[in-house]
């Protein structure tokens, strides 16, 4: 008889469920630093990919990659490590064959004296490397540059009166429009409190970089492939301030924050060694030279200029005095003076951030701010964060505040490379501890007694036994004498092998089957030949290994299927004529393993354009061609990547053009041109419905000229966990680079198939709704065929009974997903937020970031369903009530003169106002582009949010060599046409789309530098960023270069001229000025004032 193996204890194959090739104990599929930070950091910048014979392709490999990671502390085994901040779309992400070989299984002995992690992360080594194209010299980089201050231009320059809430004694006068930490206590003994959590990194700029900062070192020339490492020394270790504003610690010697990165990169052709990496990068147009590697360091998440952090008691509010006789009624907008009103402020002072302090949960940085996480018990806010982190303890409390109680869930949202990586522990066959009422997991938070015999569950309150085999004795603390050493019992965010139980069927392999539409339209604009190049570019991306599994069909009036069999001399073409009542062919025929078809695909996938070259069918099928590459998948479940050119007109859900309809009802007062935002019929949506069911998830890549009506299309991403990638008007010539880019990142970013996401709560809250991209077929559960690191899950909450005032409200995640290599996993994300009944404490803890995403998010669920002008009094009204419960039971400046905010909420009105003004509110849009506003919304991320619709602007024309404390990109303008000279040239960009302006007076000389054009008359309609033989240009690349990195996004670039509608366009983003769709920031403050004014004067 086998001997019993202890609970937590490693077992044979625990680890995989595929005992032909088992991963390695401790490996997390989804945390891959190097491959990841090569994602990202490989970007083939500012060229189309090749069509098919028109150039060399990146050459497929495999290699496991080799982990670097923190230094282990003695007594801690390390866990795989986390993932670096990609973001869609990297350039090229090897994967390995098998999962990569990780550190050991974490082992739970039982009797193992505690031994903790503590002080700084210690950071790994930068992962980050490039392979230059063939022809294309590699530039080198060395070192990192200090921090450095980020100069912000226009900033208020005003005195601010601040005031302490009641109960709190007032100190110095806060500085004009800075914001403290929202904290109990300062350790600073005077001087001004720094402006919340500043950003990790040098020269940190707004929306903050979410890549390694590019190196300004100079481009070599194109020439033969060579070899690249990273030269110079370690660049010295950022310090690093604490929340609580402790001296600064820095890493000891020896163990650099930011070493150097150790991989090189060989020619092409040339096998990689182990542990380097050289995927191919972003395809440049000839005359260009590669992109300037990151610097080795860490990846920074997306950050936003001005993200107001939390206040500490003793700057609580912002009060902006009005011009005039004090107490006097605001009537006009020249009774606020421009110079006082709130604007966002750049930090730039690294940060870092320990979930707990003292065992108290510690109010989250920013989300669009810099910060290294150590998880000391509460899990990190990039899992999960709440729009309060304080919990009212009446449902009252909360109507009062006017604000929202919510959770932004992303469950797998990567960490940054420095912190430490989450720990999978394995419990054997009996499954993780849970508890046995209302089945939450084990976390930090549940309470042992009776020497750890029994545990006391923070959910619901229920005493349950402990295993005999999960049993510990009590230390003096009361706390178990293994928990340190414990993942579950100290950690806010862990993950769970999973049991069998846990599963209805095996996990489920990998499959990606790919649907192309050859339509007339498609074939002429070049979309055809762009998505078979970029197919064919990230095959050699797919997890490799027998479970992984591909097919590909084309699809006009009708579908075409093709048999990738090896045993055939070519692929051949299986034809499906029935649209309306859809069949497939034999399933072994058509999805087949990816190592027995490459070079069956690879010649497809070359052949089809010329193929349907001469195709003059201008129908398409769809929702037949969707149902039907379904049914070849349907017995394993997988990803369906559906490359759409023209609107669906025939078979299943075939639909009509409304977008005429919509412009007579626009015309007729918007009586009914909402509904134009809702699907046409309800045919998709029981099709998307059955797709996940069987766990298949739809992703769209729309390239059109027309409309397409995403509205009725979306349906099915949206509700199998997928998206929508949408380029208009497309451009085979300035498009081809991003579509490549976003199936890139598509298919390597990390995710999970076969999901099902819960949300638990302590009693007397409950989930209320759950907003995003999912499947719901149960009231607690969401289904998730897909699931990945850009996806969020908004989580809306009620009370339904009284919390007690100083405990504890606790929130657990649990998410149940299988992995690319086919392993079932839980991942558990748990939250502890301390309980109040004081009304200021909720004003002081609010989360802007939080507090907006639910705004945009809600406003977006609403717009479909309501007309546009209800949907914009309604976000106002929302602000207002929130400013007028605080200046109603929180402020202490009496003066009616005078605008009160509160500081932690003092940008809301920019944001509203910024919001009402964005592409998903205005009425003069296209209805296409207002449905893709809606669906990019439904899932965005916390961070990206105020970057959406408060855009970032730089000028461009003055740009001027940087020191080495200085950031790349230029310091940001105010999004006001009073700073956008003629003479001038601006780069705005909102994380999705980058307008370049230029001036009609702008040098011909600049011109000719930056884009080879002598006057404005000249911009082109079809623009690509080249790179020119000047300092100018080259640091222009540079910019574009690093904003992408940043956003992780590679960004679509107009150019915009004074007098026509891209100059419109351009100037519409600038969200301070008044226009069409809204007032000026100055109106709205006065418009804001005013509203509260009559409030409080009629209550």
């Amino acid at each position: 008889m086998a001997a019993l193996v202890p609970r937590g204890a490693p077992r044979p194959n625990s680890n995989s469920n595929n005992p032909s090739q088992p991963p390695p104990p401790n490996y997390n599929p989804n945390s891959n630093p190097n491959s990841l930070a090569n994602n990202l950091s490989n970007l083939n910048l500012n060229r189309p990919p090749s069509m098919p014979n028109s150039g060399p392709r990146p050459s497929p490999f495999g290699q496991p990659p080799n982990f670097p990671s923190s230094a282990p502390l003695p007594g801690v085994p390390s866990g795989s490590p986390p993932f670096s901040r990609p973001g869609p779309p990297p350039g090229a992400l090897s994967r390995p064959a098998v999962p990569p070989s990780g550190s050991p299984q974490y082992t739970l002995p039982p009797n193992v004296a505690p031994v903790r992690p503590t002080g700084t992360p210690i950071g790994q080594p930068s992962p980050f490397g490039y392979r230059a194209p063939p022809g294309i010299n590699a530039p080198s980089t060395s070192g990192a540059p200090p921090p450095g201050a980020f100069p912000f231009s226009g900033l208020p320059s005003g005195p601010v009166v601040s005031a302490a809430p009641p109960g709190i004694r007032p100190s110095s006068p806060s500085p004009p429009l800075t914001t403290g930490a929202v904290l109990p206590h300062s350790s600073a003994s005077s001087g001004f409190v720094s402006n919340g959590p500043p950003a990790f990194t040098s020269g940190a700029l707004p929306g903050g970089p979410r890549f390694p900062p590019a190196s300004s070192a100079s481009q070599p020339p194109v020439g033969p492939p060579q070899t690249m490492g990273f030269a110079g020394a370690t660049p010295q270790a950022p310090s690093m301030r604490s929340l609580l504003g402790n001296p600064a610690i820095v890493a000891p010697p020896g163990t650099p924050l930011q070493p150097t990165s150790p991989f090189s990169a060989p020619p092409q052709g040339v096998p990689l060694p182990p542990g380097s990496y050289g995927p191919p990068t972003w395809p440049r147009h000839p005359g260009q030279v590669a992109p300037p590697p990151p610097i080795p360091g860490s990846v920074q998440p997306p950050r936003m200029f001005g993200m107001t952090p939390q206040p500490l008691p003793n700057q609580s509010m912002t009060a902006i005095p009005a011009l005039g006789q004090t107490g006097a009624p605001v009537s006009g907008t020249s009774k606020i003076d421009p110079n006082q009103i709130p604007r966002p402020i750049p930090s730039s002072s690294p940060m870092l951030y320990e979930t707990l302090q003292g065992n108290q949960a510690n109010p989250p940085p920013p989300a669009t701010s810099d910060y290294i996480v150590r998880d000391t018990g509460n899990c990190s806010p990039r899992y999960m964060r709440c729009t309060i982190s304080q919990i009212p303890c009446t449902a009252d409390l909360l109507t009062t505040s006017g604000m929202q109680l919510a959770l932004l869930v992303q469950p797998l949202a990567l960490p940054h490379p420095s912190e430490e990586p989450i720990q999978v522990v394995d419990f054997g066959e009996s499954g993780p501890v849970r508890c046995s009422r209302c089945k939450g997991y084990i976390n930090p938070f549940m309470k042992f007694i009776d020497q750890g015999r029994q545990f006391i569950c923070n959910l619901c309150g229920y005493t349950d036994e402990t295993p005999r085999d999960y049993h510990c004795n009590l230390g003096p603390d009361g706390k178990r004498r293994d928990a340190n050493e414990r993942p579950e019992l100290c950690r806010g965010t862990v993950e769970f092998v999973a049991t069998k139980e846990y599963m209805v069927r095996d996990p489920m392999p990998a499959v990606y089957f790919f649907l192309i539409d050859v339509s007339m339209n498609a074939i002429q604009t070049g979309a055809t030949a762009a998505a078979c190049s970029a197919i064919s570019q990230v095959i050699s991306d797919l997890p490799e290994g027998p479970q992984t599994m591909v097919g590909v069909a084309t699809f006009d009036s009708t579908i075409h299927f093709y048999n990738l069999k090896r045993a055939l001399q070519q692929p051949s073409m299986l034809v499906i004529p029935d649209v309306q009542d859809v069949y497939t062919p034999l399933q072994t025929d058509v999805v087949v393993q990816l190592s027995e078809c490459r070079q069956h695909l690879e010649l497809l996938l070359e052949i089809i354009p010329t193929t349907f070259q001469n195709n003059r069918t201008a129908e398409s099928a769809f929702g037949a061609a969707v149902q039907a590459a379904f049914l070849a998948i349907k017995s394993s479940g997988g990803k369906v990547l559906v490359f759409q050119s023209v609107l669906p007109s025939i078979g299943l859900g075939s639909l009509s053009a409304r977008e005429a309809e919509g412009r007579t009802n626009i015309s007729a007062g918007e009586k009914e041109a909402h509904k134009l935002l809702q699907p046409a019929d309800k045919t998709l949506k029981t099709m998307a419905i059955e797709f996940a069911e069987f766990q298949v998830c739809v992703d769209v890549f729309i390239t059109t000229q027309t409309y397409v009506d995403i509205a009725s299309i979306s349906v099915v991403p949206r509700t199998t966990g997928g998206q929508v990638y949408y380029y208009y008007p497309f451009s085979a010539v300035s498009d081809s680079a991003k579509l490549y880019n976003d199936l890139r990142w598509n298919v390597t970013r990390p995710q999970g198939f076969e999901a099902v996401m819960r949300v638990r709560c302590s009693q007397g809250i409950q989930v209320q709704e759950y907003h995003g991209n999912f499947c719901k077929r149960t009231p607690t559960d969401v289904d998730l065929p897909g699931i990945d690191c850009d996806k969020t899950i908004m989580v809306t909450l009620k009370h339904d009974d009284k919390l007690p005032d100083g405990s504890e409200c606790a929130f657990q995640c649990a998410l149940l997903y299988t992995t690319v290599y086919g392993q079932r996993r839980i991942r558990l994300t748990t939250l502890s937020l301390p309980c109040t009944s004081m009304l200021s404490n909720l004003f002081r803890s609010a989360d802007l970031d939080t507090q907006f995403a639910c705004f945009l998010k809600e406003a977006a669920h609403k717009i479909p369903s309501s007309p546009l002008l209800q949907v914009r009094e309604q976000v106002t009204n929302l602000c207002i009530s929130v400013l007028l419960s605080y200046r109603k039971f929180c402020a202490t400046v009496t003066s009616s003169g005078q605008l009160i905010l509160p500081e932690a909420l003092k940008l809301l009105p920019l944001y509203t106002l910024a919001l009402m003004k964005s592409t998903g509110l205005r009425s003069d849009g296209r209805i296409d582009d207002r449905s893709i506003w809606i669906n990019y919304v439904s899932y965005l991320s916390t961070p990206l949010a105020i970057p959406l619709v408060y855009p970032r602007m730089v000028a461009i024309h003055n740009l001027s060599p940087k020191d080495e404390d200085e950031s790349l990109v230029p310091p940001v303008i105010p999004l006001s046409s009073e700073h956008v000279n003629d003479d001038g040239i601006y780069l705005l960009e909102n994380g999705e789309d980058c307008l370049i302006y230029i001036g009609n007076s702008v040098d011909s000389n600049i011109l000719q530098q930056l884009f080879g054009i002598s006057s404005p008359n000249e911009i082109p309609t079809q623009f690509v960023l080249q790179q020119y033989d000047n300092p100018l240009s080259q640091k222009l690349n540079d910019v574009v270069n690093e904003i992408r990195r940043q956003r992780c996004s590679y960004l679509r670039l107009k150019l915009c001229k004074k007098g026509d509608p891209s100059g419109a366009l351009f100037f519409s983003y600038l969200v301070e000025d008044k226009s069409p769709s809204g007032p000026s920031y100055v109106e709205f403050l006065v418009h804001v004032h005013r509203e509260i004014q009559m409030k409080m004067s009629s209550s």
